[in-house]
């Protein structure tokens, strides 16, 4: 297959789905694409998955492309549409994960939010809830209660319970915010429900439990109540200090273990923070990337503009020479100036050579010229006036004889003159060409063929002297001796 063409290959793939046929193409222009994509994406995995999609593009295309002579070009063009839309895909890809990242950051803030500041507050807010709403807050956040469960409880349903929690949250936020604590909604809510209930020191729950026994007790007698009040107002008094002691202890502690837990979470929010900034500076260069495609999509389209302006003011240039030079050409060879005969200026003469187009009819650019002098039967013909060629592509004339001894005028051209008479010889076969000589029609033969040999044989109803006359004209005209 190595000596097939590209769209001999396609066609095998479109027609017949030849396998090796598609392989060969992707082993001709794989490195090609591989190289414009890497170079386009900046990244060897996502050059990978360009290549692999502008082949797969091609397979798609093939019945279509086909006929074009060029693949390379449309690989080309379709790997920088696909790179472009991966690194468009890879730029939001990047983006949400800098959002999640965001949304992260942004709960763990709530959570690192000044507890401090809230709890202080939070049961007089609490205070500030009617009924409905604070069983409803406490039942969510503080029993840890579902939506459903909830739901139970209160004899409403699921939707209801949660319209009737959120509004609870709203205004708890907004008592806040009248004592300068700014929280949003999601922030409140993760604070509350992380922090509002702490566990009890256990002691806390054997004690109350001994004491509402002890009050339930019924004595016999009053001595024996005053002296079991006494002995129970001691006991409640020592638990109550061993509780106090026991609780300050344990707060002691959680605050040790916040202010650890604190500091870990800070420390890994650093690497976190350089990974956000390592994001938003992958997103700023992809930015840029697709910035430069553009600019570089619209130059092009402005070169391509500025190419076919160009070509079109050359096209005109050429035009306008091409008829300068033939304007230039009529005029040189309608009037030659005869050389001064002893000092004495000398009239202007007919042309001494020139070749003339005939024309089947009459036009604005042609003369009616009469075959007088090679011919007895006078036929006259329309010949162009604007001469084909004259005798300045000529190198010499000569006198010789023909076949049959008559005199004729054997014309030697000279290198540009002998392509320029097998062109006009090639472009007009089976049309007539006019020889005219010093002004008069001598013969107007029929061109069959190319004449690319370099010479004309020229011969008409003339004597020796008056070809010899006409070759002498043309010599001089031509500046031979």
């Amino acid at each position: 297959m190595d000596d097939q063409t590209d769209s001999q290959l396609l066609c095998a793939y479109a027609e017949r789905r030849s396998e090796p046929a598609f392989a060969e193409l992707v082993r001709r222009h794989v490195d090609l694409v591989y190289s414009a994509a890497r170079r386009m994406v900046c990244d060897a995995h996502l050059a990978e998955d360009v290549t692999q999609g502008v082949f797969v593009a091609l397979a798609k295309n093939a019945a279509q492309l086909k006929e074009r002579p060029v693949l390379s070009g449309w690989l080309h063009r379709a790997a920088q549409h696909i790179a472009a839309q991966t690194v468009r895909a890879d730029v939001r890809r990047r983006a949400r994960e800098q959002e999640a990242a965001a949304m992260n950051q942004l709960l763990s803030a709530a959570s690192d939010a000044p507890w401090e500041r809230i709890a202080p507050h939070l049961d007089a807010a609490l205070g500030e809830l009617n009924d409905a709403e604070r069983d409803a807050i406490l039942l969510r956040y503080f029993e840890k209660k579902s939506a459903p469960e909830m739901a139970g409880i209160l004899g409403i349903s699921d939707e209801a319970a949660q319209k009737r929690v959120s509004r609870a949250v709203e205004r708890l936020r907004e008592f806040f915010a009248k004592h300068g604590i700014t929280v949003g909604a999601s922030g409140l809510v993760v604070l509350i429900s992380t922090n509002a209930v702490q566990a009890a020191p256990a002691g806390l729950v054997a004690a109350i439990s001994a004491a509402a026994a002890l009050a339930g007790t019924t004595l016999a007698t009053t001595a024996t109540k005053a002296i079991a009040m006494t002995t129970l107002q001691k006991a409640i008094v020592t638990a109550t200090v061993a509780v106090l002691a026991g609780a300050g202890i344990y707060e002691a502690r959680q605050a040790a273990t916040a202010r650890t837990e604190l500091q870990t979470l800070k420390q890994q929010k650093a690497p976190l923070a350089e990974q956000i900034r390592q994001l938003e500076q992958a997103r700023e260069d992809a930015t840029n990337q697709i910035a430069a495609l553009r600019q570089d999509h619209e130059r092009l389209n402005r070169n391509t503009t500025e190419l076919l302006r160009l070509r079109s003011e050359v096209g005109v240039l050429r035009r306008q020479q091409l008829e300068t030079e033939r304007a230039g050409a009529v005029t040189a060879s309608r009037s030659v100036r005869t050389p001064p005969v002893a000092g004495v200026p000398q009239p202007n003469s007919p042309a001494p050579f020139q070749l003339q187009l005939v024309l089947d009819e009459p036009g604005d650019n042609t003369e009616v010229m009469t075959n007088g002098v090679a011919g007895v039967d006078g036929a006259s013909f329309n010949v162009e006036k604007t001469p084909l060629m004259d005798h300045t592509a000529i190198s010499s004339a000569t006198v010789t004889t023909n076949a049959s001894g008559a005199p004729q005028i054997e014309i030697e051209f000279s290198q540009t003159g002998r392509d320029q008479f097998a062109r006009i010889t090639k472009e007009n076969i089976n049309k007539r060409l006019a020889i005219v000589l010093d002004g008069k029609l001598y013969s107007a033969p029929v061109i069959r063929s190319e004449i690319s040999g370099g010479k004309a044989q020229i011969s008409g109803s003339f004597s020796e002297d008056e070809a010899r006359e006409l070759a002498s004209k043309i010599n001089e005209a031509i500046g031979k001796p």
